[in-house]
């Protein structure tokens, strides 16, 4: 029997009980410090491993498109961003200041990668150009998400320079990433083979830092501080959001004459956010008291693109489909 589509996934409900977890029992002291280090290694061990996984012919298939990266980085970078900005006085009133803060750093970050293009191969799209895209926008990620953050917030939200958060996140992310790349041609293989252990990595390391995150944020007085309504306000933020950027993408794409498999890259690349970069970023970028709040929209959105995506990749797929030809399984996580 099929999940309801409606329902979390697998990971969601993990999600949720890792912050269960952190409210009820929270990580202090030597314990907190000894996670700190497990999950900057689980993190480092991640990219490692989606470096060996990146094959570089597929980078190659896919580079030469610079009219559809251009539309991925312009939706992610600035088209996100810009809307958290000019939005923040008609919708931070909604939700309290650090949900909004983590609003604006949800509008920073990069696209996704597994499940951008799961969904682009769902609905038919260009998947040599997907798989460019989404890992481009992670790896620029790196440099874009912190600038960024930095010019929307400044100084709050116990966030530091973000140059040398730049540094920071490169030591973790980029540099695990570009030596396992290095290692592609001798492991790559080993690594496709073994599917289970990357997604054991890219999900426990998640859940690490989302416990850490939390547990300081607990021991703050986390919910102390958030109201109810603050969270029905942040799903319509988040929701509202979505909308906009699924909705110009496709206008866009229309208008700019994308052929219909250039849009379902552009489309899924340029709405998605990451939640395997946000998090480690959250933690490096904020203080640790106020990261797990920051990092609660970026949990939100996460669900509800897919949710949405794989109502709209199944639209996409039935185009020119016969009727009675099986539709490909949603993706369960980003």
């Amino acid at each position: 029997m099929q999940r309801p589509r409606f329902l979390p996934d697998n990971f969601m409900l993990m999600l949720l009980g890792t912050v269960a977890l952190a409210s009820l029992f929270p990580v202090h002291g030597r314990a907190a410090q000894g996670l700190g280090w497990l999950t900057t290694v689980a993190v480092s061990l991640l990219f490692f491993l989606h470096g060996a996984k990146l094959s570089r012919p597929a980078i190659l298939a896919g580079i030469g498109h610079w009219r559809l990266h251009l539309m991925v980085v312009g939706a992610t970078f600035v088209l996100f961003p810009l809307l958290g900005w000019a939005l923040k006085p008609l919708l931070s009133p909604l939700v309290t200041p650090q949900l909004y803060i983590g609003v604006l750093f949800l509008c920073a970050l990069p696209s996704t990668v597994q499940s951008s293009i799961a969904f682009t191969s769902m609905a038919r799209g260009n998947m040599p150009a997907a798989i460019c895209a989404a890992s481009g926008s992670t790896l620029m990620g790196i440099v874009f998400t912190p600038l960024l953050v930095g010019l929307l917030l400044g100084q709050s939200a116990g966030m530091g320079d973000p140059l040398s958060a730049v540094g920071r996140i490169a030591l973790q992310l980029l540099v695990p990433f570009i030596l396992g790349h290095l290692l592609q041609p001798r492991i790559g293989g080993f690594v496709k083979r073994r599917a289970s252990l990357l997604k054991v990595v890219d999900q426990g390391s998640i859940l690490l830092v989302v416990y850490a995150a939390f547990s300081h944020a607990v021991i703050d007085g986390l919910w102390s501080s958030m109201p109810l309504p603050a969270l029905a306000g942040l799903a319509l933020i988040c929701a509202l959001l979505l909308a906009l950027v699924m909705g110009l993408l496709m206008w866009s794409c229309r208008r700019l004459g994308f052929s219909k498999e250039d849009e379902i890259a552009i489309v899924f690349c340029g709405s998605k956010k990451s939640l395997v970069s946000g998090v480690p970023m959250a933690n490096v970028l904020f203080a640790a008291n106020v990261a797990g709040a920051i990092v609660l929209p970026l949990m939100l959105f996460h669900q509800m693109q897919l949710m949405v995506c794989a109502v709209v990749a199944r639209r996409y797929a039935a185009r020119g489909q016969p009727p009675d030809m099986p539709q490909q399984a949603v993706p369960g996580r980003a």
